[in-house]
């Protein structure tokens, strides 16, 4: 049906053209200009789509959503209108003549409001098409808890395209708008006895008109594709949900085994069981990660099917890779911060939470965390300093370390290459301290929106993004396998997870338009022996989200936890189900997102340092 609108709308320019520019009207005049005109709309409007918005398979636009029907029939149309009007100004039966009228009071007025609002709307269109481009599909609370996070490390990338995108679009038809609604002049029909059609008066009214349809329909875009409605929740719309689901880590008993095993906690930045070919529960044909299927197959792998690698579902408020790591460490989402925390001040991230860190902390762990950014990106170098006395080697860690010198800055900071050789280092001298150590780290290569790709890198596939996860699940087994090489593997437990889903828009979009139900990877080697078998119920058909991890981790390395229950985490290793399988992923998911009164007052808010402050 795609294709018959196309033709119609091609039809219908060639009848606006046959009784508006031409004279001659006869039949076989009128045939031609059909042909002409419906072909020249339609192939044109193949070419833009094609060579402009890059759109692959574009004859095979019928079978794909009903959406983008909707958009080609609406290109189809625009190229249309304007295929039409070039007509009528090459054949001069249109004509644009300067206005000799004096100009009105307050027709300047009039013009920088028109433009201020059309350039709003403008930005909020080109802002939004950014921001699901370069960040994925952000969240409200992802949202916000950004904007009141510092930004510093982020990716200079970043900025280079928000400025080669949204911002030279804005001004570049800004000033094409400006062009229009500032010059003096009108729209004759030349068929017409009253030549004028467009006065500078309604030049001006279409302009103002133009300019709050552009204002509306951009901010009700990006309404809609940040569901920035559902902020509602989070602020006014109250829930207890988290409350009752609360297992208190200060108060639920532990018990440590007598001889303290070691954790090391690799978080792979963007890593899917959707890059798995579809033998093991994957998307694709050909396995984008051969290694990590090989590796899965040794350990312990928490799946929402019933064969195959899974893992979980998206979760409100465990998103993104700061909301990822505060998930797994306390058991408990991100929520939208309240005046009290911003997330970015030191000694003020979550200081109402005990956190994995301060379990271990207390324990005589050292501890120790590494990723190639700046730690001061989303306020996670606050997280790692307040919640375990973490030594941070970040890009400022490594440098202070003398292991980079100071002008160096490639990526986010440093590269996964060297970030697994200073891991390296780094796990081997946490180990000749002699106590049990704690060694977490996060890849950073493999990030939205094409990664980075090492000059080491096979380039296996046409996709950059494809080279990039190839190259980077088999570095990661590399040094799994370098761990279990080492004397202190029998006594050490590894963690290899997916922070969260990729947000590579133009690489997992044709993902999300299949349906394939995406996963975040997951993988627990060696764990403490007294796991010992598990039923393949607890490994198969699960529903579990990355909160889960908080106490299932603690398992792995051999802790007793009374109840098998932390922060709102269930220890997936135990018998007990997981809120998302008692209640539901998605009753879940939206009472995480209301208002909690209980998170505000106890875990956002430190109130024994709150009391403190008042009184001095």
């Amino acid at each position: 049906m795609v294709w018959v609108g196309a033709f119609a709308i091609g039809i219908l320019i060639s009848i606006a053209d046959i009784f508006l520019l031409q004279n001659n009207k006869r039949a076989k005049t009128c045939i031609t200009v059909i042909l002409k005109d419906t072909l020249m709309v339609i192939l044109t409007s193949l070419f833009v789509l094609k060579y402009i918005f890059n759109f692959e398979n574009i004859f095979d636009i019928a079978s794909r959503r009903i959406s983008y029907s909707w958009k080609f029939l609406a290109l189809v149309l625009g190229v249309g209108v304007a295929y039409w009007l070039l007509c009528a100004f090459i054949t001069r039966v249109l004509k644009i003549e300067k206005c000799e009228k004096p100009q009105k009071k307050g027709a300047t007025v009039v013009k920088v409001i028109s433009t201020f609002f059309f350039a709003l709307g403008v930005a909020a269109f080109t802002g939004t098409i950014w921001g699901k481009e370069a960040f994925g599909d952000l969240s409200p609370d992802q949202i916000l808890i950004n904007l009141n996070s510092p930004t510093e490390g982020t990716d200079p990338g970043v900025y280079i395209s928000l400025f080669e995108g949204p911002v030279l679009v804005t001004v570049f038809l800004t000033l094409l708008f400006c062009i229009v609604v500032f010059s003096r002049f009108k729209l004759t029909y030349e068929k017409t006895a009253n030549k004028t059609i467009i006065s500078d008066l309604a030049k001006r009214i279409v302009c103002l008109i133009l300019a709050l349809v552009i204002l509306v329909g951009g901010c009700a875009y990006g309404i809609n594709q940040f569901q920035l409605m559902t902020l509602y929740d989070a602020y006014l719309s109250a829930s207890t949900y988290i409350e009752d689901n609360f297992a208190d880590p200060d108060t639920t008993p532990m018990t440590f085994p007598e001889q303290k095993r070691n954790l090391i906690h690799i978080y792979l930045e963007s890593m899917e069981n959707t890059f798995f070919s579809k033998e093991f529960g994957g998307y694709f044909e050909e396995n984008l990660m051969p290694d990590l299927a090989q590796l899965t197959q040794e350990g312990y792998n928490f799946s929402h099917l019933d064969k195959g690698f899974g893992g979980p579902p998206r979760s409100t408020g465990g998103n993104w890779s700061v909301a990822s790591f505060v998930n797994q460490g306390t058991g408990l989402p991100m929520k939208v911060p309240t005046e009290r925390n911003s997330y970015g001040s030191e000694n003020n991230f979550l200081p109402g939470a005990t956190a994995l860190g301060d379990i271990l902390k207390e324990q005589g762990y050292a501890q120790s965390v590494m990723f190639g950014a700046d730690g001061t990106f989303g306020g996670l170098k606050f997280y790692f300093e307040s919640h375990g006395d973490f030594k941070i080697l970040d890009i400022n860690g490594v440098k202070a370390e003398g292991w980079l010198p100071d002008y160096y800055n490639v990526w986010w900071g440093y590269e996964d290459d060297k970030l697994y050789e200073f891991a390296k280092t780094e796990i081997t001298r946490l180990y000749e301290t002699g106590k049990p150590f704690h060694f977490v780290m996060e890849t950073a290569d493999t990030h939205a929106p094409e990664g980075y790709l090492s000059e080491n890198a096979e380039k296996k596939f046409d996709s950059q993004y494809a080279n990039c996860i190839y190259y980077s699940q088999a570095e990661a087994v590399k040094f799994v396998r370098w761990i279990q090489s080492q004397p202190f593997y029998e006594n050490t437990t590894i963690v290899l997870i997916g922070d969260h889903l990729s947000m590579s828009k133009s690489f997992c979009g044709p993902i999300n338009d299949a349906g394939y139900y995406r996963t975040c990877y997951n993988l627990i080697l060696n764990p403490a022996e007294n796991i010992g078998e598990i039923p393949a119920s607890r490994l198969q058909n699960r529903d579990w989200a990355l909160f889960d991890m908080f106490p299932t981790l603690l398992a792995s390395i051999g802790v007793e936890i009374e109840g098998n229950r932390l922060g709102i985490g269930t220890n997936l290793f135990s018998s007990e189900k997981t809120l998302f399988e008692r209640d539901g992923v998605r009753f879940v998911n939206n009472e995480l997102g209301y208002l909690s009164k209980f998170y505000n007052e106890n875990i956002l808010v430190d109130w024994e340092t709150v009391g403190k402050t008042d009184e001095e």
